[in-house]
C-alpha cells in the first residue's frame, strides 16, 4: 500500500483534526475543574423569609453556604445565638448577607448608616465576612445621571468604610430597576467606589438582562469581584410572549444565558469567592423553593461537571 495520500484525503483529515481540536478547546474552555476554586452556596430569598426551612433545605442539597437577608436580622437580632446555632447544626457558612438599600435621600443617610452598621455586627457574630448593598433610587421616568451614579458610589464608600470598621466587607450588587441596571451604569459606580471598602457582587442574570455580557464583566472586574449570583433568564416572559422586553428569572439551565461561558471566565480569572445560586422567586408555582434550587444544583453537577 502506498504511503502517499491524495490532496483531498489530506484536506479531509486535516479538517477533521482541526474540528476535533476546536471542540476539545471549547470543552476545556467551558468546563470547570471538578472542584472549582470557588465555593457554591445558595440564597434563602426563594423561601420568602422562612429561614429555618431554607437552612435545612439548602444543607440537604449538599451546599455549604447560605445567603441570608435583612429579615433575618429583624427576626433574630435579640436572639442571634439561635440562628448561629442553626447554621452550625447544618454545617452552613454565612456566604453573604443582604443588608438592603443605600439611597440618595439625605434624610435617610443617618438611618441607613445605623442599619448597615447593625447588620455588619450581626454578620460578624454569625461568622460571616460580607454583606451586599442595593438601592431603590432609580428615577421612574428617565435614565439616571452620571452625577447621581457618582453620588451613589460615594454613599457606598461611606457605608463600606463603616462596615470595614466592624470587620465586614461590603459589596455592591448590580440590579434591574436600580442605579446600576445597565453595564454602563455599573461601570460608573464601580469606577467611583473605593475598592478597599466596596467590592462587586456580580449578578449574572441582572447584568445580562440589563444589556451586558456577564462573562466579559467577570474578566473586566476580576480584581474587585468578590461574589457571584448565579441564575438564568427567560425572555420574553412565558406569560408575556408579545412583550419583547419582558423576562423571567429561572433556574440554571432553564433560560438563555451562556452559562458555560460565564463559568469559563470565572475559571480563567481564578475566581475564589462564593458562587451563590439565587432565585428571586419561584418561576413555576408547582415547584417548591427546594425543588427550584435543586434544579440549579443538578445543572452545576450534571451539565457543568461541578463537584459540590
Amino acid at each position: 500500500m502506498s504511503n502517499q495520500i491524495s490532496r483531498r484525503e489530506f484536506l479531509t483529515r486535516s479538517g477533521a483534526l482541526l474540528a476535533a481540536s476546536a471542540l476539545t478547546s471549547t470543552v476545556f474552555a467551558q468546563s470547570p475543574a471538578k472542584k472549582p476554586l470557588y465555593s457554591i452556596g445558595c440564597s434563602a430569598i426563594t423561601w420568602g423569609g422562612n429561614d429555618v426551612q431554607a437552612i435545612g433545605d439548602i444543607a440537604s442539597l449538599g451546599l455549604r453556604g447560605i445567603q441570608l437577608r435583612a429579615n433575618t436580622y429583624k427576626d433574630y437580632k435579640d436572639k442571634p445565638d439561635e440562628i448561629k446555632a442553626l447554621l452550625k447544626q447544618h454545617n452552613l457558612q454565612l456566604a453573604m448577607f443582604s443588608s438592603g438599600n443605600v439611597n440618595l435621600d439625605p434624610a435617610e443617610e443617618k438611618t441607613q448608616l445605623e442599619t448597615h452598621v447593625n447588620h455588619a455586627r450581626f454578620v460578624k457574630f454569625l461568622g460571616g465576612k460580607s454583606m451586599q448593598l442595593t438601592n431603590s433610587a432609580r428615577p421612574k421616568d428617565r435614565m439616571p445621571t452620571t452625577e447621581e451614579l457618582k453620588k451613589y458610589a460615594q454613599l457606598l464608600n461611606e457605608v463600606g468604610k463603616r462596615a470595614a470598621d466592624e470587620g465586614i466587607q461590603a459589596v455592591y450588587h448590580n440590579h434591574m430597576h436600580q442605579l446600576g441596571e445597565t453595564p454602563e451604569e455599573v461601570d460608573v459606580i464601580v469606577q467611583n467606589t473605593n475598592p478597599k471598602y466596596i467590592k462587586l457582587l456580580l449578578d449574572i442574570a441582572h447584568y445580562w438582562q440589563g444589556g451586558g455580557d456577564p462573562a466579559k464583566a467577570v474578566r473586566q472586574y476580576k480584581d474587585i469581584l468578590y461574589a457571584m449570583h448565579l441564575k438564568d433568564v427567560k425572555r420574553p416572559h412565558p406569560n408575556k410572549a408579545d412583550d419583547a422586553k419582558s423576562y423571567q428569572f429561572v433556574e440554571l439551565g432553564q433560560g438563555k444565558l451562556d452559562l458555560p461561558g460565564v463559568f469559563a471566565a470565572m475559571n480563567e480569572v481564578g475566581f475564589k469567592g462564593w458562587g451563590i445560586i439565587e432565585l428571586d422567586s419561584i418561576p413555576d408555582k408547582s415547584r417548591t423553593a427546594k425543588q427550584c434550587n435543586q434544579i440549579s444544583t443538578e445543572f452545576l453537577k450534571q451539565k457543568m461537571g461541578f463537584k459540590i
